[in-house]
């Protein structure tokens, strides 16, 4: 099973936990990273993740998710076609980094684009015809585990 986590669920264990949600979104993503070490399931690293972390400037998180993101089995790189794919989502209402990071999970031909954002996910459910499955990370959680 292949999956590519966003940016804000590979650093959600680094953020405040005292509301339950976030709680129970960081223990999400810690049992999703649980499983790829076990070899369960695969995740999916990406130029543009990459590229987004590369702006973060907590090196305790910056070290953190590079850590995961390169030992990851797959590298998707940005190509011409996966950049018309994230202007294509771009023009249906995705944020620009979402759109890439989307497209990327599409070339990546993941089972499962995984976000904590609310905003990108509500918008992925009007897409018409998913690529890829677009889930929460506790919807995940509840699918794989």
């Amino acid at each position: 099973m292949r999956i590519y986590l966003d940016n804000c669920c590979l650093q959600r264990p680094f953020d405040d936990k005292s509301q339950l949600r976030i709680l129970l979104e960081a223990e999400a993503v810690l049992a999703v990273l649980a499983l790829y070490e076990a070899g369960s399931v695969e995740i999916v690293s990406s130029e543009a993740l990459k590229e987004e972390l590369d702006r973060n400037r907590d090196p305790q998180r910056k070290a953190y998710v590079e850590e995961i993101l390169n030992s990851a089995e797959s590298f998707v790189e940005v190509d011409n076609a996966i950049a018309q794919r994230a202007k294509a989502l771009a023009a249906s209402g995705f944020k620009g980094i979402d759109a890439l990071h989307l497209a990327c999970a599409e070339a990546a031909l993941v089972d499962y684009f995984c976000s904590c954002d609310d905003r990108l996910l509500r918008r992925a459910k009007s897409l018409l015809a998913p690529k890829v499955k677009i889930v929460s990370l506790l919807e995940l959680a509840e699918e794989i585990t």
